[in-house]
């Protein structure tokens, strides 16, 4: 009995063997990265995040560029679904009736009164504003809505505008931003940090010489300045692009460094002088056999930028000079916090920099994980 569960134990650490050394290089990142619990819990906020944002019309109750749809609940505060009270227990969530009224007492602010015994109940897959789901699919179907009257999970702004909606739209925006942005970096990075690797000489001192550049201009002066020439009549959309070339375009330094550095290293490599003796081009050789040589550190380089294009693009949109409504980013929803009244009486409105700082977080250890995972050299160390 003993021999037959050593064998089988054999058996089973001889399969594992072959398994790790026939493994190709993205089963190994995937293997180390499962590993590490911080980078799996980041990765699974992350994902989270993307779907919320991806399907935030489908989501989100309401248009959250619509004012004043429920004017009498101005800068009101978040409304939580109950399934209790003091009338009993129900199977549906719904929310008690609101009345509010100006008081002396509190300077004339809103005073809310609940009303216990009147419910209004919550109901799913309700029709409603219309929207396009991608950007393509046209649907009116929302997730949640209420029977009689609006909900409210995270409040309402000063304009009556429902801030879940917006938080969900604002992360979608963001990742958009995000996304095209480091896109535009990446391929600057690759075209100009691989003929400077390639070639070197010459052409590598002046593309340094360009780069280093890049690098010294300050980035508030440059998008104080931009900002200016912006005309104001611009549409939203133009605003958008405009703002993602910019972010591109003065990101790519950084990883075209690497690139550079990479290639130096690897150019006099045999693989690359025996493709250079076949007669390939030097574009085929970067294409072809230099760039897939470090391919997951590239992808690995992005995730870590990621988070600094989002937040470029929130520090923007905060101090004005990026997004404006109607478009919802993150940043936009961050420029009301700084207001004193909102400090001292409308707290709801931080809710949206929680999920901020819960989507660069996530970027940033599912990097870090990444990172970790993509170096073979990483379990050694430990």
């Amino acid at each position: 009995m003993s021999s037959d569960l050593s064998a089988n134990s054999t058996a089973t650490e001889q399969k594992a063997k072959e398994a790790y050394f026939t493994a190709s290089q993205r089963q190994l990142i995937w293997a180390r990265f499962k590993r590490q619990r911080a980078a799996m819990i980041a990765a699974t906020v992350l994902v989270f995040l993307i779907l919320s944002g991806l399907f935030a019309p489908f989501l989100s109750p309401y248009d959250p560029t619509v004012a004043g749809r429920d004017k009498d609940y101005l800068n009101g505060a978040p409304q939580v679904p109950k399934f209790c009270d003091k009338n009993g227990c129900s199977l549906r969530p719904f929310l008690h009736t609101v009345t509010r009224e100006r008081s002396l007492a509190t300077n004339f602010r809103w005073v809310e009164k609940v009303n216990e015994d009147e419910r209004r109940y919550v109901q799913f897959f309700v029709k409603g504003d219309d929207y396009k789901l991608f950007g393509l699919i046209p649907g009116n179907v929302h997730l949640f809505g209420m029977e009689d009257g609006y909900i409210h999970l995270f409040g309402t702004d000063s304009a009556g505008k429902d801030i879940f909606s917006r938080t969900l739209h604002a992360i979608w925006t963001s990742l958009q931003v995000g996304t095209m942005g480091v896109v535009i970096s990446f391929v600057l990075a690759l075209v100009i940090g691989g003929i400077a690797g390639y070639y070197g000489g010459m052409i590598d001192s002046v593309i340094q010489m360009i780069t280093d550049a890049v690098r010294t201009i300050p980035s508030i002066p440059l998008f104080m300045a931009i900002a200016a020439f912006i005309p104001p009549e611009w549409s939203a959309e133009t605003r958008f692009f405009v703002i993602t070339m910019i972010l591109g375009l003065v990101g790519w330094p950084t990883l075209a460094r690497r690139v550079r550095t990479h290639l130096l290293t690897e150019r006099s490599q045999e693989y690359v002088l025996a493709a250079q003796l076949c007669g390939a081009s030097a574009s085929h050789v970067i294409r072809r056999h230099l760039l897939p040589s470090f391919t997951s550190y590239i992808i690995v380089d992005l995730v870590i930028t990621f988070p600094y294009v989002v937040l470029s693009e929130t520090a923007l949109s905060f101090i004005g000079l990026g997004l404006k409504d109607p478009v919802n980013s993150l940043g936009v929803l961050l420029q009301n916090v700084t207001k004193a009244d909102v400090l001292l009486n409308y707290h709801w409105y931080f809710i949206p920099v929680i999920f901020f700082v819960a989507l660069v977080m996530a970027f940033v250890f599912v990097g870090d994980g990444l990172r970790d995972a993509a170096d073979p050299y990483s379990e050694s160390r430990k």
